[in-house]
């Protein structure tokens, strides 16, 4: 069963980097999406997708990947970039 390892991003609506630090192991979709024609909901019969589990290091989650037997792909995390800025930018004209 193919896994996903990876370290979730921050949520766009805060500013805080709170749970960024932990790493996340989510199983591959095995069945595709179905909507229901009466309701228009979208649903799976693949159980697995709603399995999500956390750890503290991106070595714990590989360790339990390859003791369950699963094939995992790892996604690593992109560097933050922090633009240099200072008060009195603010105050520039700008053309």
């Amino acid at each position: 069963m193919d896994v996903r390892i990876y370290s979730p991003a921050k949520t766009a609506t805060q500013s805080g980097r709170a749970k960024t630090h932990r790493w996340v192991l989510e199983f591959e979709p095995t069945a595709p999406r179905e909507v229901d024609d009466l309701m228009g909901w979208t649903g799976s019969r693949d159980t697995q997708a709603q399995v999500r589990l956390d750890f503290g290091s991106k070595e714990e989650a590989v360790a339990y990947a390859k003791k369950h037997g699963h094939s995992f792909t790892i996604e690593e995390p992109h560097q933050r970039r922090v633009a240099p800025k200072s008060y009195a930018d603010n105050f520039l004209r700008r053309p």
